[in-house]
């Protein structure tokens, strides 16, 4: 296989579910050599939970590869629930998970919010951290909030006015309030048609040119339902980050390698927030990808990934 693509579908070796606080129960798994070099997959949303494609951006014979579904997202339990889902919990839960399987260290692969949850897992513990792959950079301030719940409006303006459109007209003035109302209501009837719309709406700006197949995976009822609602929840709460963000914590992870790959035309994830945090972060190299959007699928994204894991072997 040529380097630079993903790797060949691969299955897992190892699978389990353990038992976190808040009644959830995380499913994790691992993936490649048993006895090779440390990483962990952070998935995006929140809630969006992680796939079998997510096992290819690693070498199988040089990597260890680990990926877990976060609390309320994919095939962890239950699916969509709020009780104690913060950040700080799911920080938590991948030194939980980190201790259970005897791991010291490990890269951390994360896209979107997948990238913010790396970068507060390493503030934390820096010491448990060799290297950081981040894509689609999103530091959970209010603008990036603001952005996806109104600003996308200006590059898609269809797509968003399907998105506002599911509201009624009177409730328009507070998207996020709105929402989170329907994805919270305990009937399936009202929650699930609103996890559709917010879902649909990311799915359909998430990458460069359309892709139908891309829609159609974020519209599923158990992807949408763990994506809208804990998203729309987590939107509500300011991500549950700290007051000075995460860079005005930089400086605890200054030391540690890091790889950033960017689409240029990210709408989900404006590059902005890319070139700040590499900026602030003396040990990562940016690459910009001049034709993708937010999707770690589209062509050059992925291509940037693996070669960035690539590069980042002798980390550990």
């Amino acid at each position: 296989m040529p380097r630079g693509d993903l790797f060949p579908e691969i299955g897992p070796y190892e699978t389990g579910y353990l038992p976190l606080t808040g009644g959830h129960v995380m499913y994790w798994e691992q993936v490649g050599n048993p006895r090779g070099a440390p990483a962990l997959f952070l998935h995006g949303g929140p809630g969006a939970g992680a796939g079998a494609v997510h096992r290819r951006f690693f070498d199988p014979g040089f990597w260890r590869t680990v990926i877990f579904d976060q609390r309320g997202a994919g095939r962890s339990r239950p699916l969509g629930s709020l009780v104690q889902n913060t950040t700080a919990e799911l920080v938590h839960d991948i030194e939980t998970l980190r201790r259970h399987l005897g791991i010291d260290r490990w890269l951390l692969f994360g896209g979107s919010w997948g990238s913010t949850l790396a970068l507060a897992y390493a503030q934390a513990y820096p010491a448990r951290v060799s290297a950081c792959v981040l894509r689609g950079v999103f530091l959970g301030r209010r603008e990036e909030v603001n952005w996806f719940l109104s600003g996308m409006a200006q590059i898609f303006p269809d797509a968003h006015a399907s998105f506002a459109g599911f509201l009624p007209e009177a409730e328009r003035s507070d998207l996020l309030g709105a929402y989170l109302a329907r994805l919270t209501h305990p009937d399936p009837a009202v929650h699930l048609p609103a996890a559709r719309a917010w879902s649909i709406y990311e799915g359909s700006c998430s990458t460069l040119l359309p892709s139908p197949e891309t829609v159609a995976s974020f519209s599923q009822d158990r992807t949408a339902l763990g994506l809208a609602r804990i998203e729309a929840y987590y939107f509500a709460n300011g991500l549950f980050l700290p007051p000075e963000g995460l860079l005005g914590r930089m400086g605890r992870i200054a030391h540690i390698p890091g790889e950033i790959v960017q689409g240029r035309y990210d709408m989900i994830c404006p590059a902005r927030s890319a070139f700040e945090l590499a900026a602030a972060w003396p040990g990562a190299r940016l690459t910009l990808i001049p034709d993708a959007g937010h999707s770690a699928l589209e062509p050059g994204i992925r291509r940037a990934l693996v070669s960035a894991v690539e590069r980042l072997r002798s980390a550990r």
